[in-house]
């Protein structure tokens, strides 16, 4: 196997490894990785051995990848899965003469691969943990990916304690951990002392209510030994600095001995995840619904912003996807985190503000509950926002009045919300792709600052004479979000303002609910019907469709949820 070459996106591509050990229980299995990428794996479970391509070494060059292509070679491998997506990947394999090459057909490497593999529509959002699990799904993996999981051995965890008291920490110490840097660049660090305050917070929390010694461990890269020896600075807790003093496996063992880990989107992130450890992230610049951390609860604190995710090493304006977040967000995020795993009680506030939302939350129940499992599929223009005709900008993208606070309502109620939207300027070469990412990334910082997040949005770029299956009423989007959301039709609505989401709906079978401000008279009914697009109900505003779907669903047995 070739595997990623940062940290995060090998712990991520973790469960992919014990998938593959799963289909060939008695193979040897290599996994071929850079070098601190191979320390994360020593004494793996799933592999026979790890094998290291030193590209600043003996790798170096066209001599070096030569060289390991003859080493390859010589160990006879029948079969290279490259979950590294490079075209070298495939490259050096050709060269080994494997004579199976499987792999994800990007990167223009499709001739270099035995068995190409069609990667998943960039449009669609998919974890990580998945991407690499799917990879799999042709070779007869099945299910679910698996949760992440790391192994120390004993010793290592032996050899930290004793670093830790070294530092004057204690066995009974509360550890919480903390790591504020990126390697990856400036745009994914939130600020020194706003971790610095969270921190300081924290751990009086801790004290509060354990009456224990908190202390704080500082992780992070060579380079960013500055940044920890800053927060350290302005924290009253004893502190161990360990930012650029740490191998890979130290960093594992350390993580691992942590209550809790506050992070950045970075490698250790997916390290704590991968113990269990609980975690909050903050993220900005980076999207979270691909590399969250996976698998237990954990808390990702985000601002929506237009501009994210840029996927950007240094922000080029005002880095606002970072300096908007709040410390009281983050150290609320942080209390909740660590709240069920210390007990806290009622002297740090936090059991106080649990019990004051108690019975608002008994109060909401049912409500909350009643549209779990249930699919809300949303027309776009003229029915979530204004339609100018052909949106090409996305800071002209502005919510028709009302949307957000009725579509939380379909959110806190356990309602998924997938937007289904025609859009043929891209097939006329009015707007490109990109301008249209930009314009849905609006459109999803919008919705998610009124806590009404939406789950998914596909789209149809064709031109109308193309003949897709995809363009509404044609049911292409409905199912590929069936297939990929693991949906139920027979549990879902469509709310739109034209005939042809009409018609979706009944193909589709879901109930239509019309949006118009126009009265729907005798004559309106009799077009409607002669062109199939007669709607379940009629509704003047965003609200009303809700208020009608909250009310229908009251009164369909298939729709209630066992309790």
């Amino acid at each position: 196997m070739r595997g990623p070459n940062w940290l995060g996106d090998a712990v991520m591509c973790e469960p992919a490894l014990r998938g593959l050990r799963k289909l060939f229980p008695d193979a040897q299995i290599a996994l071929l990785v850079k070098p601190a990428v191979a320390d994360l794996f020593a004494g793996h479970p799933a592999l026979t051995r790890v094998l290291t391509y030193d590209t600043k070494g003996r790798h170096a060059g066209l001599s070096g990848k030569w060289a390991l292509a003859g080493q390859l070679r010589r160990q006879g491998f029948d079969l290279a899965v490259l979950f590294q997506n490079a075209f070298e990947a495939a490259f050096l394999t050709f060269l080994a003469g494997v004579s199976r090459r499987y792999g994800y057909a990007t990167d223009g490497r499709s001739l270099l691969l035995s068995d190409p593999v069609a990667a998943p529509d960039r449009r669609s959002l998919v974890h990580q943990v998945r991407y690499y699990w799917d990879l799999l799904k042709p070779l007869g993996l099945t299910g679910d990916p698996f949760v992440p999981e790391l192994v120390v051995f004993p010793e290592e965890e032996r050899a930290m304690a004793k670093r830790f008291a070294q530092g004057g920490l204690t066995a009974s110490d509360v550890v919480v951990g903390i790591n504020p840097g990126s390697t990856y660049g400036g745009a994914k660090r939130w600020l020194p002392e706003r971790f610095a305050e969270v921190t300081e917070r924290l751990c009086r929390t801790i004290r509060k209510s354990r009456e224990q010694q908190v202390s704080v461990v500082i992780f992070g890269a060579k380079g960013e030994e500055r940044l920890a020896q800053e927060i350290a600075a302005r924290l009253s807790s004893r502190s161990l600095v360990l930012s650029g003093a740490t191998t890979i496996r130290e960093l594992m063992a350390g993580v691992k001995r942590c209550a809790m880990l506050l992070t950045n989107d970075t490698g250790p992130m997916h390290i704590a995840s991968a113990f269990q450890v609980p975690v909050v992230a903050i993220f900005g610049p980076t999207d979270w619904r691909t590399t969250s951390p996976f698998g237990s609860p954990h808390a990702i604190v985000r601002q929506p912003v237009d501009c994210a995710p840029c996927l950007l090493r240094e922000c080029p304006i005002d880095h606002r996807c970072m300096t908007r977040v709040t410390v009281d967000q983050v150290h609320e995020a942080a209390t909740k985190q660590v709240a069920g795993l210390l007990g806290l009680s009622g002297s740090s506030g936090v059991a106080a503000s649990n019990q004051t939302n108690q019975t608002s939350q008994i109060n909401q129940t049912d409500q909350r509950n009643i549209l779990d499992g249930v699919t809300v599929f949303l027309d776009r223009d003229g029915t979530l926002n204004y339609d100018p005709g052909y949106l090409k900008v996305a800071a002209d993208l502005k919510l028709l009045p009302g949307v957000g606070p009725a579509l939380a309502r379909l959110k806190g109620a356990g309602a998924r919300l997938v937007v289904v939207t025609n859009q043929s300027g891209v097939g006329r070469g009015i707007f490109t792709l990109k301008d249209l990412e930009a314009i849905h990334a609006r459109l999803e910082g919008l919705l998610e600052q009124e806590d009404a997040a939406l789950d998914a949005i596909y789209f149809c770029p064709h031109h109308p004479d193309d003949g897709c299956h995809c363009r509404k009423p044609e049911v292409g989007m409905v199912e590929r979000a069936v297939s990929e959301l693991h949906l139920d039709l027979r549990r879902s609505y469509l709310i739109g303002d034209h005939a042809r989401d009409i018609q979706l709906a009944h193909r589709v079978g879901a109930k239509a609910i019309l949006i118009t401000t126009e009265p729907v008279d005798t004559q309106a009914q009799d077009a409607l019907r002669a062109a199939e697009a007669m709607p379940d109900a009629v509704a003047k505003s965003m609200a009303d469709a809700v208020d009608w779907i909250l009310d229908d669903v009251k009164t369909r047995p298939s729709l209630t949820v066992n309790r």
